[in-house]
């Protein structure tokens, strides 16, 4: 696999600040005050066990879930939200959509179009933005198809991908937009266990890149070799966070080295 990224793509931005954020479904409080800043350029990963609000909270920081307290904001711009005076109001669709574009998310099941071949995949979104014409376009997914591995794949229809080389081009349509941060939904959940390694790859290689990265996982080795934070959340609040030394090696709290007594 070629380890050529074109570093012009990857934006210098990326702050990700949580602010108290919670969230309720029905009576089950799912997110329950979050509060968290991550530089731009880091590489984050969430751990904890099923229920947690790991995928709640990564579905908040682009506004999939609509939270009920707190805030998030990336570079400063409040994420769904606009401030007047002292109150948020919520924005419409349309702006909503437009802030996206700058969030890059990665589902667990691939989400690609079943009816494009792989490189009408990947020049969908940036032309659809009028982010760049079609040639633009096309260069530019050419370029990705380099990155993950899969340029040989260009005409092929997602049915007759393996299950990683489907994550890989998911990977790589959302990177099609050049977004400041990229969100990954446990990306290896839904893979059998021999291509884990191929879609981890390419995530190691968008970590180097200065990308911000921030990944809800049960792969600790991984965790352990890419991350810059780790954080750990049980019931809905962060338990535990710090570097990845600091949590997977020395644990503080009861709950995260009794998970991880348990996943090592």
């Amino acid at each position: 696999m070629s380890e050529a990224i074109d570093y012009r793509l990857q934006p210098a931005q990326g702050e990700i600040v949580i602010t108290g954020v919670s969230k309720w479904f029905g009576k089950h409080k799912a997110l329950d005050g979050v509060s968290l800043q991550l530089p731009p350029g880091s590489v984050t990963v969430i751990l904890g066990p099923s229920g947690s609000g790991k995928s709640t909270l990564l579905r908040a920081i682009n506004h999939l879930e609509r939270v009920d307290e707190g805030f998030i904001q990336i570079d400063g711009d409040y994420i769904g939200y606009q401030r007047r005076g002292d109150r948020l109001y919520e924005l419409k669709e349309k702006a909503i959509l437009r802030q996206r574009i700058n969030v890059g998310y990665v589902f667990q099941n691939f989400n690609l179009f079943p009816h494009m071949t792989v490189l009408d995949n990947l020049i969908e979104a940036p032309i659809a933005h009028k982010k760049c014409s079609r040639a633009q376009a096309v260069e530019l997914a050419w370029q990705l198809l380099e990155t993950v591995g899969l340029r040989h794949k260009a005409d092929a229809w997602p049915r007759h991908l393996s299950g990683g080389q489907q994550q890989r081009i998911a990977i790589a349509r959302a990177l099609a937009l050049s977004p400041r941060v990229m969100l990954f939904d446990e990306p290896t959940s839904a893979l059998d266990p021999e291509l884990v390694g191929e879609v981890l790859d390419v995530i190691k290689k968008l970590a180097r890149s200065g990308t911000t990265l921030v990944i809800v996982t049960h792969e600790i080795g991984f965790a352990r070799e890419v991350a810059d934070n780790v954080v750990f959340m049980v019931d809905g609040k962060i338990v535990e966070q710090g570097s990845a030394a600091q949590v997977l090696h020395n644990p503080q709290h009861h709950r995260t080295r009794r998970f991880l007594d348990k996943v090592l």
